[in-house]
């Protein structure tokens, strides 16, 4: 075991190309404490070499979430690894909205419910939802039963492609939709092109494919999507042939065209 002082090794990992912040919270999670206690004990011993283990992976790319084992979304901490997509700040949009605009009593699903934190979210700010999440990876949804059980919330998993496996008509159809064209994944951040499982980036060359889909399956419900950067036209024109009218196309913080909404009525 190597023994150090916490501000001789944030120096040398820092001066290794460790972002600080990231350095911070893996001396954090070692020593079981937190950022602020890091932060205000520098002169403590810890054990250097299980630190730089984990800064080892953070320097070869891997996300900080899926080194850590978990990261926030709407207030909750949620278990993510790489059978799942990293929640991103721009996906509580997508919650917000649903939460606005679901009816009372709806019944909801989640389309390619992933780590689950969309569907547990939405059940959790409106518990007279019925909500039912749903994903072609049997691997995610183990992660997302995990996730709900933690949150005490009861929004049932299923392996659906889509709304095959449902049984009964949903209200409303909630999804952050892979929807990076094909031809862009090489151009990602290596954190996501070599570390984030692929079906969840990208469906196909244009990367409306799924979009598309949903549209098709949604039969009478309201449809509100995430979509990418400069997709709401297509999305738009998308709704229309399939007989759907954009209502709302809501600007993320960045003033990009983030979340769709959109309805046969």
């Amino acid at each position: 075991m190597t023994r150090e002082t916490i501000d001789a090794l944030r120096a040398r990992l820092r001066a290794r190309g460790v972002d600080p912040r990231d350095v911070d919270l893996l001396i954090a999670d070692v020593t079981g404490t937190t950022r602020a206690w890091v932060l205000a004990h520098g002169d403590a011993m810890i054990d250097a070499a299980a630190v730089e283990a984990l800064a080892a992976r953070r320097l070869a790319g891997e996300p900080l979430q899926y080194i850590r084992g978990r990261c926030d979304f709407f207030g909750r901490e949620y278990v993510v690894d790489d059978r799942v997509l990293i929640p991103r700040p721009e996906t509580e949009l997508l919650v917000e909205t649903a939460i606005m605009r679901a009816p009372r009593h709806a019944r909801v699903v989640d389309v390619g419910a992933g780590s689950g934190c969309v569907a547990i979210s939405l059940e959790r700010a409106r518990t007279d939802l019925h909500v039912v999440g749903v994903d072609v990876s049997v691997a995610a949804l183990a992660l997302s039963r995990r996730n709900a059980r933690a949150h005490r919330s009861p929004v049932r998993f299923i392996a659906s492609d889509l709304l095959d496996a449902l049984r009964q008509e949903v209200d409303l159809v909630v999804s952050n939709p892979p929807y990076i064209a094909g031809g862009d994944v090489a151009g990602l951040q290596v954190e996501v092109r070599d570390h984030e499982p692929r079906v969840a980036l990208t469906p196909g060359p244009r990367g409306t494919e799924v979009i598309e889909r949903i549209f098709d399956a949604a039969g009478n419900a309201v449809v509100i999507l995430e979509i990418g950067f400069g997709q709401a036209d297509a999305v738009r024109a998308t709704a229309a042939s399939r007989g759907f009218i954009v209502h709302e196309i809501r600007n993320d913080l960045a003033g990009i065209p983030r979340v769709v909404v959109a309805s046969r009525h």
